[in-house]
């Protein structure tokens, strides 16, 4: 029992933009580009591995608490992190590549190793793809 859900993206900014916009300013930004979530810090100082997130999920009409917790912090390289939603768990990790001096292609994996494979991904699905989008557009035009 596994599900993976893969994107990829390219933003039409340099790749140290793209990577400040969504790894080191994750906790602002994340919620802007995904407004089913809520997160707040635990802790003071950068992002980095080890960094705890308190998340909380609206997605399915019912506010559900949980965390974020950073397992990879590869500066304009990697960026992961293992996420408890409720009960369930799941893995994501972004990507970052230069394509020239001014794009930079993210490439977004989640893994939700409870969720049945003949399970209906559609709805997931469009929330990624919606937050991609919302995400390609903020950084295009506040970086």
């Amino acid at each position: 029992m596994a599900a993976r859900f893969e994107v990829s993206q390219v933003i039409d900014r340099p790749l140290s933009a793209v990577f400040h916009f969504v790894a080191d300013e994750h906790v602002r930004n994340h919620p802007r580009w995904d407004p089913d979530i809520e997160l707040e810090r635990t802790d003071e100082g950068p992002m980095q591995v080890g960094t705890i997130l308190r998340r909380f999920n609206s997605r399915s009409g019912t506010r559900v608490e949980g965390t974020m917790e950073v397992v990879e912090f590869e500066r304009d390289k990697a960026f992961a992190m293992l996420i408890h939603d409720g009960p369930a768990e799941m893995f994501g990790r972004m990507t970052f590549e230069a394509l020239g001096d001014n794009r930079t292609r993210i490439a977004t994996v989640i893994d939700i190793p409870g969720m049945p494979e003949s399970m209906d991904r559609s709805f997931l699905n469009s929330r990624l793809e919606r937050s991609e989008r919302i995400r390609k557009q903020l950084i295009e035009a506040e970086t």
